[in-house]
Formats: structure tokens, sequence, C-alpha cells
């Protein structure tokens, strides 16, 4: 009988042998991928500033619209607008779940606690404006991901960048469209597989052996890893089994009330040290345009900020225009509306309410944090920062956050395998079988994510997946003067009243009554 020591020596060896083979390839393409622009003694990415300026130039172009549509997405959500027959599969609340599953997880709550480490309080001032031009950005792919939608004769839909891409890039030819939308399809099929699935998989085991026990518990074996992996796969398989139909009733009763919870002790932690909000306001904001922050001033700490944002919220990536395609709609408009709520719910919320919190806390590990950054001795693990900051005032606290990252992780698990599933379709053609097959191999993805690293692997997904920011939000670009034609109308039809149901009045609909 194989020894547990065994085991890990076998698979120790294969997880060492894949990643020596993807090193170098990793290396050479991420060093491309994430090309960095110097300013002063700074480097930072050229792909954060190619996903800002799209916020930026989407900001102007559509005049403000994430601040003057939000009244028009609530209406949108609450289904103001809709009738029974629209085409799709998923109500609007779904398809922003959906949407939100495949962001709100570890980003928002480790990724948030190793910012404040690297760009101290100031970095919450920046992630917040990147996080509202990201609006901007939500409401141009996601409107093209259902303008050129394919609903199917069984009714399911495939959108988002596999059916808006190939018209964007068709004035150039056939062949450069294919070539184009096809590195994206690819892009987003590597990450789904490693960074969507096997990365999020491997952290849901490591936070559930963590509070078992850790390496001494009943989890620490490589023989209960393996059995964790056919049970989380049995789990995300019961859900993908349906479609995006499952996947959206799943993650409409996941998302809100994960996100409650964890709001809700953020709020906590606040209020019982209520007494240091305005000091930690007056941080925020003295730290944002300070010229000795300490990621390097003013730019150091607007760089960190808007990184880690764009890192977070995955605006202009082009992957959450897939899950929104599927949503049931005669005017493509309305879900952009709608999908300018996941940059505010994911950024502009949870992420700001995570900084207040460690920040108002002052636990010790986060002063020791920006020390140890200070000195050059790494970042710190952004989630213990911030289960500290919850520990000094709910102590037990940290094993309901460990719950609260397991389900965000399993939420990312559904979502990418939907973003999966339809880059495999673009790929390799649309049928059952092919459906099935694609199902198997995300599965087995799930399995070796809780037994193997993989790092290499990932850290290329993880490059594959800003490759898809490139592609599409140059997309994006060429069709701008679509997106603001549907927006114009849309508007026009709404003062008019012609968006209501037949045989409602514009006041009994906005009262809510039913028609």
């Amino acid at each position: 009988m194989t020894t547990v020591t065994e085991e890990v020596g076998w698979l120790a060896a294969v997880d060492e042998a894949v990643n020596s083979a993807f090193a170098p390839v990793t290396e050479v393409f991420s060093s491309i991928v994430f090309f960095p622009i110097t300013i002063g003694d700074l480097s930072f990415p050229a792909v954060v500033a190619w996903l800002i300026a799209a916020g930026v130039v989407f900001t102007v172009y559509f005049g403000f619209i994430q601040f003057r549509g939000l009244k028009v997405g609530y209406e949108v959500v609450r289904g103001r607008f809709s009738a029974k027959d629209d085409p799709g599969e998923v109500p609007h609340f779904q398809a922003l779940t959906s949407a939100l599953s495949g962001t709100v997880g570890l980003g928002n709550i480790a990724g948030v606690g190793a910012a404040m480490a690297l760009g101290g309080p100031g970095a919450t001032f920046w992630m917040i404006c990147a996080g509202l031009l990201g609006m901007a950005t939500k409401f141009a792919e996601c409107t093209l991901g259902v303008k050129y939608r394919d609903v199917h004769e069984d009714g399911t839909v495939s959108g988002g960048p596999f059916k808006y891409l190939p018209i964007a890039f068709g004035r150039f030819g056939r062949w450069p469209a294919k070539i184009l939308t096809g590195i994206f399809a690819v892009a987003i099929l590597f990450f789904g597989s490693a960074g969507g699935n096997m990365f999020q998989a491997n952290q849901t085991f490591a936070q559930v052996q963590n509070v078992t026990g850790g390496a001494d518990g009943f989890l620490g074996s490589a023989t209960a890893a393996f059995v964790f992996g056919l049970v989380l796969a049995a789990l995300v398989g019961a859900v993908i089994i349906g479609g995006i139909r499952s996947i959206g009733a799943t993650t409409s009763r996941l998302v809100p009330a994960m996100g409650v919870v964890y709001v809700t002790a953020c709020l906590v932690v606040i209020l019982v040290n209520l007494d240091h909000v305005p000091a930690a306001f007056a941080s925020i904001v003295d730290g944002a345009f300070s010229p000795e922050g300490v990621a390097g001033g003013v730019i150091g700490v607007m760089i960190v900020g808007f990184q880690r944002a764009a890192f977070s919220n995955e605006a202009g990536l082009g992957s959450a225009p897939i899950a929104h395609s599927a949503v049931k709609t005669r005017r493509p408009v309305s879900e952009g509306f709608v999908a300018l709520f996941e940059p505010f719910v994911d950024t502009v919320v949870i992420c700001t309410m995570t900084a207040l919190t460690i920040i108002i806390a002052g636990a010790p590990s986060f002063g020791a944090g920006m020390a140890q950054v200070q000195a050059g001795e790494g970042t710190p693990d952004g989630v213990i920062l911030t289960s500290d900051a919850f520990a000094t005032v709910i102590p037990w606290f940290p094993v309901i956050l460990a719950i609260a990252v397991v389900l965000f992780a399993f939420s990312t698990l559904v979502t990418w395998f939907y973003y999966g599933l339809k880059a495999w379709e673009y790929l390799f053609g649309r049928s059952r079988t092919s459906g099935m097959v694609f199902r198997i191999v995300y599965l087995f993805f799930t399995v070796a994510g809780c037994v193997l690293t993989f790092s290499e692997v990932i850290a290329f997904s993880d490059a594959a997946l800003f490759v898809c920011a490139f592609v599409n939000l140059l997309g994006v670009y060429l069709l701008l003067p679509v997106i603001k034609r549907e927006m114009k109308e849309y508007l026009a039809d709404r003062r008019s009243g012609k968006l209501y149901r037949l045989g409602v009045e514009p006041e009994e609909a906005a009262a809510g009554r039913p028609s």
C-alpha cells in the first residue's frame, strides 16, 4: 500500500516537472504581457495603463454614464422593462450575480490587504477611482456582449467577445478577425482551466485544511486532498450540468448572501471603532496625495490602487460579457446598465469596506506588513492582514472568513466553467459531445488543483488573461458608435415611456405595480 510520504513524493515530482517545463515559457510570456512602463524609479505593467485609459475614454465618450445610469440600471434589475417572453436564459439579476461571482473573491479579501501593505491607506482612494472608471468599461463591453449574441433554437445563448470581436475586426479581413478572436478564446480557455479553476480549487482546499488543523489535521495527507478534490468536483459538476440557468440560480443566492455576511462583518468592526472613522478617511485622502507614500509618492500609491482594482473587477478583460450575454432581454444596452453595478459592488463597495476595516482596526500585522514592504522583504499575505483586522473585534470571525473564502472560490469555479465552455465552443464547435468533453476536462483540473500547485502554469494563465484586455478593448473601441447609438435610443424610449410593458402606464410601472 502506498504511504503518504510516497504519495507526496510522487506528486511533488509531477509538480516540479510541470513547473520546470513551464518556467521559461512563463518568464518570456509574462515579460511581454506585463511589459513595464517606467516613470522615475517606478515601474508598472503597460496593460494596467491600457485598462485605465479605456476607462477614462469610455467615461468621457458616454457622458459619465456610471453616474447618470445607475438609476436606470436599478430599474432594469428590478424587471421594470422586462417581459416573460424576452429571449435569453436568465433574468438581469442572475446575469449580474453570475458575473460578480467570477470577480468577487480572494482579490477583494487577500488582494486588498496586500495593496494596503504596498500603498498604504491612500491606495484605497485610487482603488475607488479605478472602480468608478471600470463601470464605464463594463457598460460598453457588456452591451456588445448582448448585441451580437446568438440565441439558439433550444433557447441557450452564445455571446460575449466571441461574437462581437469578429464583427469589430471584420474590417481588417476575415483571417485577422479569426486570428485575433482565436487568441482571445485560447487565453480565456487557458485561464479558465488554470487560474479560474485550479487556483480556486487549490485555495479552497488550503483554507479548509487550515481551519481543520493544517498539515497535522485530518486533511493533512495527499489522499485527503484527492478525496476533497473529488467532492469539490462533484459539487461543481452538480451545478454546471445545468448550464448558465443552474449557475445563475446558484450564484443569485450565494453571492448576495456571502456579500451581506462579509460587509456586515466589516460594518461591525467599523462601528465598534466609530471614533476612528474620521481619522481613517483622512488617512485615505492624505495618503493618496502624500509625497512620501509607502510605494514611492503619489504616482506609486496611484499605481498600486489602480492595479489592484483592475485585477479585482476584470473590467475590460472580456470575461464578464460572456455571463451577461445570457440575459433575457430584447434591448442589448439594458444589460450594459446592469453591468454598471459590477465594478461598483466589487471594488467601490467590497474592496473599500475591506480597506476601511484594515485601517480602522489597526491590527499589529498591518503596521508590520507595511514595515516589511519598506524594508524590501516582500509583500505580506493579504488574507492574514484582513483576518487579523476582523479578529480585533470578532475573535472567531477568521473561521467565518475561511468559509466565506471557500464559498466565494466555489462561485468563481462555476462561473469560470461557463466562460471556458464558451471559449471551447468557439474553438471546437458546439455540440452535446463537445460540451461533455469540456466538462470532464474542467472537473479533472478541479481535482488536480487540490493536490498540485502548478504555480508556473497558473502564473502563465494569469498573463494569458491579460492578453484578453489588449484584444477585447481594441474591439470595443472599434464598436463605440454602435454602443452610443443603442444608449441614446434606449434612454429616449425610457423618457417617452416606450420601455414599459404593454398595458402598463409609466407611472404604474415606476410604482412597481404588476402588469
